[in-house]
């Protein structure tokens, strides 16, 4: 009798690929998860704090800028998080209709999309940013190169492009299909509900 391969012989099986995209994966669900984390905590905290001071003695000058940096790092890393979980706006209703090899071209066709306009998006993001620094423009309270509040821009959208393309390898790579590189796809034929 065999005994069943262990998850560390099932990850020595897996291409080179594969392994690169899964530590691709772990680095930007960190990165993600982090800054997700501490930025809704960080705005939660400063805008007690602020209206607590506002109440008792004088607002917090610098409140409202990092507030706002914290908003942009918040939905700009929240654009690569929803891609990972699938959580992007998609047409669900055309795409279950379709058999499971339709959708996994539709989903490769869309991925690749994603992928283009997600690097555009950086790089645009990138431009911006690079005349925001020679121009040496600073925040208004707290004199902080307004340069480095963008830079959150350009990451956010690099990330969510390689989302994309780890969800596009994935679907390569699997024979089931994959909405992201995490989450399988969700449909079910009819008639198997309750089963």
């Amino acid at each position: 009798m065999q005994e069943p391969a262990t998850d560390v012989q099932a990850h020595t099986k897996d291409s080179p690929v594969t392994r690169v995209s899964r530590a691709l994966g772990t680095a930007l669900e960190w990165f993600e998860v982090t800054v997700l984390s501490v930025g809704v905590f960080a705005l939660a905290a400063l805008l007690i704090a602020n209206v607590v001071a506002r109440n008792f003695f004088r607002s917090i000058y610098w409140a409202e800028e990092i507030s706002g940096i914290l908003i942009l790092f918040i939905t700009f890393v929240g654009v690569s998080y929803a891609v990972r979980k699938a959580r992007h706006i998609r047409m669900g209703a055309i795409f279950d209709a379709l058999p499971p090899k339709a959708q996994k071209v539709m989903i490769i066709i869309i991925s690749t999309y994603g992928v283009a306009v997600m690097f555009f998006m950086a790089r645009i993001s990138y431009q911006y940013m690079s005349v925001a620094r020679l121009t040496q423009q600073v925040t208004p309270a707290l004199r902080i190169p307004f340069w480095m509040t963008i830079i959150i821009l350009v990451l956010g959208f690099l990330s969510a492009g390689i989302q994309y393309v780890r969800t596009i390898i994935k679907n390569l790579v699997e024979k089931e299909v994959w909405l992201s590189p995490e989450q399988q796809s969700e449909y079910e034929p009819e008639g198997t509900e309750g089963y």
